[in-house]
């Protein structure tokens, strides 16, 4: 009888340690068909802001969510769709749409009621550029009758400046680098956005400046399709995973990304 116990004893354990064998890749593999039905990660992409997708000097691309969107493939174990856009907005209704699995966004209120949202990646803070010999050196210059407020269309500032300045006048650009043309022929007297993108602005505007201070901040996190919820403890356990193991910080360097902080722990 003790022999006939130990027996099922032990049978009973190797099928247990079967389980937790067996089970972990069949996890995994049932969030990479969550995360990436088509059998590639879908990652979207705007150029000219390094917490999308930037090119260096040498021609490769780099950014935030161009760079996460390959380590989390890699993680999956699924190849990788790099989709482009023109702006961050029309990433966030493909995704939406179910036509985009990945990007990296502001995760705010609003589009938390068309996508669902990691845990915060980073903190990025909001600021204004001005143009070389600009007359506005401050924020407090700005709320003035005929200031143009150049914010790009769809974002978070066309939603939210309205409200802050009643008398300068909010002028909606196309992309950032409809922005910069617009500088050029007067149509806007600055820019309002996240410091990173300001940064790669006045890299090509000689003389440019971003005015000191701010006015917010945005928590960039993943966003994904709504209905894959049950992906989200992957996704938080990447996202400390990348920020602990020091891969963010290398992302965020080979980005040029500026402005930017460590984002709360949840």
């Amino acid at each position: 009888m003790r022999t006939s116990s130990r027996r099922f004893a032990r049978t009973a354990l190797l099928a247990f340690a079967m389980t937790g064998l067996l089970g972990a890749p069949a996890r995994a593999d049932g969030e990479a068909k969550l995360l990436a039905p088509s059998g590639s990660l879908r990652v979207g992409i705007y150029p000219g802001s390094p917490t999308s997708m930037v090119t260096d000097a040498a021609g490769q691309p780099h950014g935030l969510a161009y760079d996460l969107g390959g380590e989390l493939a890699k993680r999956l174990g699924v190849g990788i769709d790099y989709v482009r856009f023109q702006r961050v907005a029309d990433i966030v209704t493909a995704i939406h749409d179910g036509q985009v699995d990945f990007t990296v966004t502001n995760a705010t209120p609003a589009r938390a009621n068309e996508v669902s949202f990691s845990q915060p990646v980073l903190a990025i803070e909001l600021g204004y550029l001005v143009p070389a010999n600009s007359p506005i050196g401050r924020i407090e210059d700005i709320d003035r009758p005929g200031v143009k407020i150049g914010v790009t269309k769809g974002s978070t500032s066309e939603r939210t400046l309205p409200a802050k300045f009643r008398s300068a006048t909010i002028v909606p650009a196309e992309s950032v680098k409809v922005a910069i043309a617009m500088f050029g022929r007067g149509e806007i007297d600055l820019y309002a956005t996240n410091k990173p993108t300001l940064f790669e602005m006045s890299d090509q505007m000689p003389g440019a400046k971003i005015l000191d201070g701010n006015w917010g901040a945005e928590h960039m996190a993943i966003a994904i399709p709504k209905g894959r919820e049950d992906a989200l403890p992957l996704l938080n356990r990447f996202v400390a995973d990348e920020q602990s193991s020091g891969v963010l910080d290398t992302i965020q360097q080979q980005a040029g990304l500026r402005g930017a902080s460590k984002a709360a722990r949840e």
